[in-house]
């Protein structure tokens, strides 16, 4: 039995149309749209969907993602990430999570994302102190049973936490960088045994819809033996390697530090660069570090909430664009952005690019915005044959939109409204592999209201436990201030601050 949606504007995000509503009719069959245009083929036993007054598009990309902290949202402000990152991925302290907790987790987190149209998640999951295959089988569980499509993740650190940045250990007191050293870390090759592994326990999973990805945690934070041997392990079976490069200027201080070069260069040198790789963030990348991604046509993750969130900069959207660097949208972590949902994260990428200079002929378009939240990211998943796009052969993951809402009233142009002014309040339908997983708003896969009264339930007991692991952790807030503050005053050769670079280290 087929599904056929009728006469419903359309965005296909194709060669020929791109972002550009048109009328058109799909029909869906096995979870592939096999047609699509202005009639399409009808039987007596196919599913008619009315699409006049609906808006079609493909389903949005999550290009980067943690839903590790989503029992974390709403708990930290104005922190930067290198103290942001204290609390919410202690170093001290953190018992492991239950696979039933991280079960639970995970499904919340599916449950939002899908509903916001989220179709496919980059969830770069990790856990501390660190992750088994329990656990990460809960991850895979919670995903199969929501519907949705995801890469999910073996994250990992290899380094003592405190010798991933600059200066901070020497301000620490011996006996706690000396506890810090002496905890256990994956070796490179552990890392690797381990994620062939994964790569043959979910081989198929959810028929191809979950796939393992690797995860090295950044350049700064992993042995360059693990880096160079997981973007090995990543071609050989087609999967991303997804690496957090230059998200701040700490990060461009410690390039400097530790390599003597940039983190981009450093990667590039030791063979850690290729056409499977993702760099979350990328804000403090040089024009000779994008230009060196696009050769090696690595993709980046922008993360324009999460960025402002934690005041990590703006990266340069128009270099990359003009450099033919592949760009995907992701939230961040809900702890970082606090929210899975991809429509702030769109609206933003939209906007804060516009105050970077006057030159309006190089603002984001709406077209390049809405790329990055479908193809781009689906690009940077290794999934663009599959999803990305609204085409024949692909898989049938769309959104519905209701245009009878106030978000696309007066209906003027629908791919601005969709950018600008629709928060997902008009999403009726959202649709993976053919199979409907929201209808009128609800997820269809799972009893949202069970899960929630679940966490309601276990929510004292979870919130005791991070108040526990956070002020354990408050030992190293002296130290990576300091190193942060002395991070912040020094010339890296670029500025992604909105303000004056002399006013950025204030109290120096």
């Amino acid at each position: 039995m087929a599904i056929v949606i009728r006469d419903a504007e359309v965005i296909t995000m194709d060669a020929a149309t791109g972002s550009t509503p048109v009328t058109r009719s799909i029909r869906i069959e096995d979870g592939l749209i096999v047609e699509i245009g202005a009639s399409v083929t009808l039987r007596d036993t196919d599913t008619v969907l009315n699409g006049r007054d609906r808006l079609v598009c493909p389903g949005f990309v999550n290009a980067h993602t943690h839903s590790w902290e989503y029992l974390a949202k709403g708990r930290y402000d104005n922190l930067p990430l290198e103290l942001w990152m204290l609390y919410s991925y202690p170093i001290l302290g953190a018992a492991p999570l239950p696979p039933d907790l991280v079960r639970l987790r995970s499904l919340l987190f599916a449950v939002e994302s899908v509903r916001s149209g989220v179709t496919t998640l980059v969830d770069d999951v990790l856990e501390t102190p660190s992750q088994d295959f329990a656990q990460l089988d809960a991850v895979f569980d919670a995903y199969d049973t929501v519907g949705v499509r995801a890469n999910i993740s073996g994250h990992v650190i290899n380094r003592p936490f405190i010798d991933t940045v600059p200066y901070a250990a020497q301000w620490l007191p011996s006996e706690v960088a000396e506890r810090v050293r002496s905890a256990p870390l994956l070796s490179a090759g552990e890392y690797l045994d381990f994620s062939a592994e994964a790569f043959r326990r979910y081989a198929g999973r959810a028929g191809g819809r979950l796939r393992y990805m690797l995860a090295p945690s950044g350049p700064q934070r992993c042995t360059d033996d693990l880096l160079a041997g997981a973007t090995e392990l990543a071609l050989e079976h087609d999967a991303e390697c997804h690496i957090h490069v230059l998200e701040t200027k700490t990060q461009a201080v410690t390039g400097r530090e530790f390599y003597g070069t940039t983190l981009v260069e450093h990667l590039r040198r030791i063979g850690a660069l290729s056409a499977n790789t993702t760099l979350a963030h990328g804000i403090w990348a040089t024009d000779a570090d994008i230009d060196t991604l696009a050769e090696y046509d690595v993709c980046v993750s922008h993360n324009p909430v999460s960025n402002l969130k934690l005041g990590s900069g703006i990266a340069p959207w128009r270099r990359y664009h003009d450099a033919g660097v592949t760009l995907g949208l992701g939230s961040d972590g809900c702890s970082s952005s606090d929210t899975p949902r991809l429509p702030e994260v769109i609206k933003a990428a939209a906007l804060l690019h516009k105050v970077t200079g006057p030159g309006h002929e190089s603002w984001p378009t709406a077209d390049e915005v809405l790329r990055a939240a479908t193809l781009g990211g689906a690009r940077s998943a290794r999934l663009h044959p599959d999803v990305g796009s609204l085409e024949v052969g692909k898989k049938a993951d769309l959104l519905v939109y209701d245009l009878g809402t106030l978000a696309f009233t007066p209906r003027n142009r629908l791919d601005l409204q969709l950018v600008y002014s629709e928060n997902g309040s008009s999403l009726r339908q959202v649709m993976i592999g053919g199979e409907l997983v929201v209808e009128d708003g609800r997820v269809t896969t799972v009893d949202e209201d069970a899960l929630l009264a679940e966490l309601r339930e276990r929510l004292p007991g979870i919130q005791a436990e991070q108040d526990r692991v956070e002020r354990e952790n408050t030992v190293f807030h002296e130290a990576f201030e300091r190193m942060y503050r002395a991070c912040a005053g020094e010339d890296v050769g670029v500025h992604r601050w909105s303000g004056d670079p002399a006013r950025v280290a204030p109290g120096m």
